[in-house]
Order: C-alpha cells, then sequence, then structure tokens
C-alpha cells in the first residue's frame, strides 16, 4: 500500500510539473503585447477577454445604411463572441455635432466613432484624441488594407494627417449622351481636341453642346477648370491673390461660351431646366456629381468619363473631384488598453472591408474600395464605378477651403467672367479678400 501510494504522489507531482511548464511556456508566448513588450494582461491563446466596446455612428435615424450598419455589428459580434458593442448611433445633425464635441472635451468619447473629417470636425479634432493611421499601421500593418490610397488622403483631415477609415463618397464628372456622339459619329470627350470638336459639330446640329446654368449652379464647372489649369495641389491652396492658374481656369468660360458650349439662355435658366435638357437629348453633356446619376432617364446610353485636361493646364489625368467627409476614427483611449485597442482594430476593419464598403455603397457615388459591380447595377451605375476606381487623385470642391460668403460671391460673378464683363482676376481678388476677413 505504502509503493502505491508511493508510485502515486510521484505521477501526480509530474503531471502538476508538465502543466505548470506547459501554461509557463504558453503565458510567455502571449504575454507580449502587440509592440513586443510583455504584458502580464493579455489573455492565453485560445481565451479572450472579455470586451465592451462603445461605438457611434453617423448610421442612424433615417439614414439608407442603418441597416446596413446594424447587420455589420450583429454579425461582428458572432464572429467575435467575446465583445459586446455598444452602439450609439444617431443622424447627424447639429445637435448630435454639439453633443459629441461636448463629450471629446470631457473626456466621455468612445472606443470608435464614424464622425466627419473635413471642417465639421474640428472642434472634436481639438481635443487631440485619435490615434492616427500611421500608428495604428505599425503595429497592424493590415488595418485599412482594403481601402483606396486615393480615399484615405481624401478623407484627411484639415491638417493633412489621416485618422479615419472612410466608406464612401461622392465624385462630380462629365455625363455624355453616348447615343448622340454616336449618332454623329464623334469620340467621347476624353481629350480636348475631342471636346472642342464635339461643340463644334453639336452647336451646328442645334444640339446644346454643354447643359449648364450659369447663373445658378455653375458650381461644378468652376471646381473642373480650377483644377484642371492649377492641378490638385495648387487648386487645394486658399491664396491671399489672385493665382494666374486660376485666372486661366476661370477664362476657359468666357472661351467656351464664344464656342456656343452653352444653352443660349444659360443665363436665366435654372439648374433643374439645365438637367432636363440632357436627359431629353437635347443636350450631349452635363458635368454634375455621382447623386445625379440615379435621375438619368436613359440609364443605357449615357456614360461618365472625366473633363478633359484644358490647353496648358498643370492637371493630370485622373484627377478628379470629389469627396469624402467621413470615416471610422479609433481613440486614445481605446488605443490605451490592450483588449480594447485590438477589438476596434477588428471593428473598424469589418466596417471598412471592401464586402462592407460594397454594401454601404450600393452603386451610388464614390466607392473607398475596389468593389465588385453589383448584378442590379444598370450601364450607367457600371460606368460611374469605373470613371471613379481609375481616379488618381479626389479633391475637394472649393467650398469647403473657403467661407460661404467668399464662395457666394465666386459663384455670382460666373455670368460676367463668361461675358467678358469682369476680368478673372478681379472677380479671384474680389473673393480672396472676402475670405480672409
Amino acid at each position: 500500500m505504502k509503493i502505491t501510494v508511493k508510485w502515486l504522489s510521484l505521477l501526480l507531482a509530474v503531471v502538476l510539473v508538465l502543466s505548470l511548464a506547459a501554461c509557463s511556456s504558453k503565458n510567455k508566448y502571449n504575454s507580449v503585447d502587440a509592440f513586443g513588450e510583455e504584458d502580464d494582461n493579455i489573455e492565453t491563446e485560445g481565451e479572450k477577454n472579455p470586451v465592451t466596446l462603445t461605438t457611434i455612428s453617423m448610421y442612424g435615424g433615417t439614414d439608407p445604411n442603418a441597416a446596413n450598419y446594424q447587420a455589420v455589428i450583429s454579425q461582428f459580434m458572432e464572429d467575435y463572441p467575446y465583445i459586446t458593442v455598444e452602439d450609439d448611433s444617431q443622424a447627424a445633425d447639429q445637435d448630435w455635432k454639439t453633443r459629441i464635441a461636448a463629450d471629446f472635451a470631457v473626456g466621455n468619447e468612445p472606443d470608435v466613432i464614424q464622425y466627419f473629417t473635413d471642417a465639421n470636425a474640428s472642434d472634436v479634432l481639438a481635443a487631440d484624441k485619435f490615434v492616427t493611421i500611421d500608428e495604428i499601421k505599425a503595429v497592424y500593418p493590415d488595418y485599412a488594407k482594403d481601402t483606396l490610397d486615393s480615399a484615405l488622403e481624401a478623407a484627411a483631415n484639415p491638417d493633412g494627417v489621416r485618422r479615419a477609415v472612410p466608406t464612401t463618397g461622392y465624385w462630380e464628372g462629365l455625363f455624355c449622351n453616348k447615343d448622340l456622339f454616336d449618332d454623329y459619329g464623334l469620340a467621347l470627350p476624353t481629350t480636348w481636341d475631342n471636346m472642342v470638336k464635339a461643340i463644334e459639330v453639336f452647336q451646328a446640329k442645334d444640339i446644346i453642346p454643354i447643359a449648364v446654368s450659369l447663373n445658378n449652379v455653375p458650381h461644378y464647372w468652376v471646381e473642373y477648370l480650377l483644377l484642371s489649369a492649377a492641378g490638385p495641389e495648387e487648386y487645394t491652396k486658399v491664396p491671399k491673390t489672385a493665382p494666374e492658374d486660376w485666372c486661366k481656369g476661370l477664362a476657359m468660360f468666357k472661351t467656351l461660351r464664344d464656342m456656343g458650349a452653352f444653352p443660349v439662355d444659360t443665363d436665366t435658366i435654372d439648374n433643374d431646366l439645365a438637367g432636363e435638357l440632357f436627359k431629353t437629348k437635347k443636350a450631349a453633356m452635363q458635368l454634375d456629381g455621382s447623386w445625379y446619376a440615379s435621375g438619368v432617364t436613359d440609364q443605357i446610353n449615357t456614360v461618365v468619363v472625366e473633363l478633359p485636361v484644358i490647353p496648358g493646364g498643370k492637371s493630370k489625368p485622373g484627377a478628379m473631384v470629389g469627396g469624402i467627409s467621413s470615416g471610422f476614427y479609433i481613440t486614445k483611449k481605446a488605443w490605451e488598453d490592450v483588449d480594447t485597442r485590438d477589438a476596434a482594430v477588428q471593428f473598424v476593419m469589418a466596417n471598412t472591408n471592401k464586402e462592407a464598403v460594397s454594401m454601404y455603397w450600393g452603386g451610388n457615388g464614390q466607392a473607398a474600395a475596389v468593389v465588385n459591380p453589383s448584378s442590379n447595377m444598370t450601364p450607367l451605375g457600371l460606368s460611374g464605378l469605373e470613371y471613379s476606381n481609375r481616379a488618381t487623385s479626389s479633391s475637394p470642391p472649393t467650398d469647403s477651403r473657403i467661407s460661404q460668403e467668399a464662395y457666394n460671391t465666386l459663384i455670382a460673378g460666373i455670368v460676367d467672367i463668361s461675358t467678358g464683363a469682369k476680368a478673372p482676376e478681379e472677380l479671384l481678388n474680389e473673393v480672396l479678400a472676402i475670405n480672409a476677413k
């Protein structure tokens, strides 16, 4: 009996030693955090500490993507059962923005937030509570891996730092009634020579070359002519006096008008009537935004191309006017806790991978990742997708950089620029002086 007890005790001792050795080995392997430093709080492999992740998004209220966002959250919690997401998404109205700014000011920020990336985020950005994408990618190299570089740049904050990972945005492009071009054997206006030829032929055939209301909504032409003349870098600056390239861009309004490119009543019609001229095939081209596509009657014979670079312009093919005004941020509060940090990263990646982006995008606007076209997309929808995917840069419109009063003055002066009643330099100096107040 004593021998049996002795051997049993020895056996138990051996088992205990082996178990401790295994645990020690596993804990040693898993106690190295993402920075390569030992951390006693990191869980052993195969076990995860429960995490409650606080999130806020703009996909609330009647937003068309509210249901999609909730579906992503549900799937995320199935995939990561140790993570509980406490989400507080609401419509992004002024009251909501004020509350978010107040929360950040008093240290009540969430772990992850989908928020504005432009000047609307100034109050929240001033709190300095976001982790940058570069900091995150240094630890998680696959972070934002599906997001287009051009989209990350477009979503950079006003100080040029990239903190938010976007899902969708918008683009502006040149809509063309391709059947009219085909009827007259014309190439699409992908070069300036093609554009000039198309204007000449359509004008001679009593077809309005370009549908636009210069007194109501000349916005899109202002953006593209400035971008084309100056190039993305100079276009996005706010100078103190009128740059020569900007003057050259605006001067093209008079050149196009003198060629007969615009409707004869472009000074009096409104934007809705200009749109009808294009939709009813009375006009061949219209420069507009991605939101315009769904209202185009002929989804089969309409295509979107980029406006060609004007003569002497410094822009390059692929430069596009577009915008991404929101994205997913991770806060420093979440980043400082190892478990919450990992959960936050996985949550943002779940919302910004190409599958999620494709769902949020739904064929409308600019997808922040390379997405596959859906089976029910129209030829126009496919054309818009191909157009935005070809973009090598995406620059926001001018009204995102100057005051509303200055911008209104710019838009109000386009008719005079087109007729020669006012010089581009005079108008631009007036605009920039107002902006500097």
